[in-house]
């Protein structure tokens, strides 16, 4: 594992970074983002934020709800339950990287709870208000899978690339603690700034075969880990490159990602019959403009 990150030249944050001190929960309820850390995340694509959920908000609100869909008791259609790390053949139990999207969707009575509200403040705080919620999405890894690993990417290599607004806060709650050995997230600091985005392929052979997708890192890239706390959230744009390592832990490496955007590029997209579903019925040639195979 040590010899993989040196490769990669990957600095380590520690989940208690000063950056993110003044960023903190209200006693109101809700999530004040300090002035630094908005001037962070538009600096570096990313920032670290955290205790937005405390332990029991935790336990209470999430974990009840997600222990279901891995346990497979709420019914999945399709495409929409799947194992991102690109392997053929595997049944829900042999998943490394357990995906379910759009869990919202599939469990209604999960829509407007409190993390959904915190976060709603910290997307309006981060890009300027009026933003909505997107998408949802569950991301558990297998304990001792080498191959749960989310290869590097931009989120707008998988999203229609024409809608007038792009602006995103993608919130990524380590429902459990998160580790460089658990497979933590990942980033190329300020990557977001390079005018086009880059080349991705499919981590399989076709998009059908694989949605997950996949670029390439570049001699320059500066990559840096983030570790962080069970409650803690990371928000990163759109065009930030990101991935995530293998699980090489004990336990589940588990994560809830919820993803808003302006409400225009939201009503933009389901105009184009784009949901975020893995089951909609997509023409992948629109991608090609930003080099998606």
């Amino acid at each position: 594992m040590a010899g993989r990150l040196m490769a990669l030249q990957v600095e380590v944050h520690g989940a208690d970074s000063l950056q993110c001190q003044t960023s903190q929960r209200l006693s109101s309820g809700g999530y004040a983002v300090s002035r630094a850390d908005v001037a962070l995340f538009h600096e570096q694509g990313f920032v670290h934020l955290p205790g937005v959920l405390s332990q029991e908000e935790l336990q209470q609100v999430i974990e009840p709800v997600y222990t279901m869909f891995m346990r497979n008791e709420i019914p999945i259609p399709g495409k929409d339950l799947c194992d991102m790390s690109g392997a053929k053949g595997r049944t829900p139990d042999q998943y490394t990287v357990y995906n379910v999207m759009l869990p919202r969707k599939y469990y209604p009575e999960w829509q407007g709870n409190l993390f959904e509200r915190r976060c709603q403040q910290i997307a309006d705080q981060l890009q300027g208000g009026d933003m909505a919620v997107d998408y949802d999405q569950i991301l558990a890894k297998r304990p001792h899978s080498e191959d749960a690993i989310f290869a590097w990417h931009q989120d707008m290599a998988y999203w229609p690339p024409h809608t007038k607004e792009t602006a995103t806060a993608t919130c990524w709650l380590a429902v459990s603690a998160a580790t460089l050995e658990n497979g933590c997230m990942r980033y190329v600091p300020g990557s977001h700034k390079e005018k086009e985005l880059r080349k991705h392929e499919p981590v399989g052979k076709t998009r059908e075969e694989s949605h997950a997708l996949k670029t390439i890192l570049r001699g320059g890239d500066a990559v840096k880990a983030w570790p962080c706390k069970a409650g803690d959230v990371i928000v990163h744009n759109e065009r930030v490159i990101h991935s995530s390592g293998p699980n090489l832990s004990d336990g589940w490496r588990r994560a809830y990602v919820l993803a808003f955007r302006k409400r225009s590029t939201v009503a933009e997209e389901r105009d184009m019959g784009f949901s975020h579903s893995h089951n909609d019925t997509v023409n992948w040639d629109k991608f090609h403009k930003h080099g998606v195979a």
